[in-house]
């Protein structure tokens, strides 16, 4: 997966898993140990996970081009992995199908891939030219249906909450405006008409880096996947399992740090001034770390993909998955 800004020379760059090494030693992966890459892209984690130890890897992905492409690994890790089409937000209920009740350490690198980025075709990319699209299942509403058909004041609301633009509401008039005269096709005269009403700012990020990443989180529902893919982890998850989760954004990573604090009890207490609460479910995590881990520099100038990435990773404790309103 990639962070959310791109630069024009991206397609020269080769897919380079972010922070693979803090992931392999944040799920200490051991002999007969079963875990799952939940967003297994080119399999760069899943193919570390196997090389530290004889373990089997199920690799989960949404998108079918990666899910063809992965179709030549597992020959060349001794039909150790096993690749799954499908939403990590539903991996408890595709692990069992392939006869698996719990597993011992699960990988989530969110996001987009850098190979979606960089194939034009597929529509993520502000830097070349390419459809409208967006889909990482290559199916549903794409981009264009949303920029077409969404009123000016959803489309406000969508870049600002997700792309955090604060010229939000611009950016949105300028596009109502130019699709009365041609509706938008291609990233390319999006690009351009947000760049028309959104000056670049001094830190060189391009003035669509924002609404082109709250698109694409919207047409994939990508924060609503990750919210059901940690419920759906805390489920799968043995006593002692481990979870590892790489994000590229504070939209995501807010939403992993608040989970993990609740389920680790980590939360501040109640005012004391208030009446006294029921004790609430028992903690289904322990914290490997209070604070995220961030890629070194060294990974940062190889890699300036890897800039903004932060990992959180935590340990399953033996207690009941949380429901609402209590444990299970």
């Amino acid at each position: 997966m990639t962070s959310p800004a791109q630069t024009p020379d991206s397609d020269s760059r080769p897919h380079i898993p972010v922070l693979l090494a803090e992931v392999v030693q944040a799920l200490a992966p051991q002999d007969g140990d079963v875990m799952v890459d939940g967003t297994f892209g080119a399999g760069g984690y899943s193919l570390a996970l196997l090389d530290c130890a004889r373990i089997r890897v199920f690799g989960i992905d949404r998108d079918p081009s990666a899910i063809a492409a992965g179709q030549r690994l597992p020959q060349a890790a001794d039909g150790r992995l096993s690749v799954i089409e499908g939403r990590y937000g539903d991996m408890d209920l595709l692990l069992p199908q392939a006869g698996i009740a719990r597993v011992d350490g699960i990988a989530l690198d969110i996001g987009v891939s850098s190979m979606q980025i960089d194939q034009a075709e597929r529509g993520f990319s502000f830097a070349k030219d390419g459809p409208l699209d967006m889909r990482m299942e290559q199916s549903g509403p794409s981009a264009a249906d949303v920029v077409n058909t969404a009123s000016e004041a959803e489309l406000a609301d969508i870049i600002y909450h997700l792309g955090e633009e604060k010229y939000a509401r611009r950016v949105a008039r300028a596009i109502v405006a130019a699709r009365l005269d041609t509706p938008f096709t291609r990233t390319l005269q999006l690009a351009n008409v947000i760049r028309g009403a959104v000056r670049k700012s001094g830190d060189g990020i391009d003035p669509s880096t924002r609404t082109f990443q709250a698109l694409r989180i919207h047409v994939n529902d990508e924060l609503g996947e990750l919210e059901r893919g940690l419920e759906a982890a805390e489920r799968l998850l043995a006593p002692g399992g481990r979870l590892a989760v790489v994000t590229f954004h504070s939209l995501e990573d807010r939403v992993v740090k608040t989970f993990l604090k609740k389920r680790s009890g980590d939360m501040p207490a109640p005012s004391r001034h208030l009446p006294a609460q029921a004790a609430g479910p028992a903690p289904t995590f322990s914290l490997i770390s209070r604070k995220a881990i961030a890629p070194s520099d060294a990974e940062c100038r190889a890699n300036p993909r890897a800039r903004s990435a932060k990992l959180r990773a935590a340990l399953r404790t033996d207690a009941a998955p949380w429901v609402a309103g209590g444990a299970a």
